[in-house]
């Protein structure tokens, strides 16, 4: 499966609502989020109209480790 090209940082942060993470804040125009589970896990996204594919791989790695799912597993999980 492909990454998507067009997602948004409010999309994405919607998206990851999905394996239990929430916004805990913004400054300007990054959002941070947190999660519990699996232990306690934060990450930045930026709140861009479009995510680029390689901040948003980089991003997606972070979490595939974190919850020890394959990018495959991760993608289908959240789109």
């Amino acid at each position: 499966m492909r990454l998507p090209r067009d997602i948004s940082g409010r999309d994405l942060a919607a998206a990851l609502t999905r394996l239990g993470y929430q916004v805990s804040h913004q400054t300007g125009s990054h959002i941070r989020l947190t999660t519990r589970r699996g232990g306690e896990h934060h990450i930045t996204i930026p709140a861009h109209p479009a995510i680029r594919v390689g901040t948003l791989s980089a991003i997606l790695r972070d979490i595939g480790d974190h919850h020890h799912l394959s990018r495959e597993e991760l993608l289908k999980e959240l789109f």
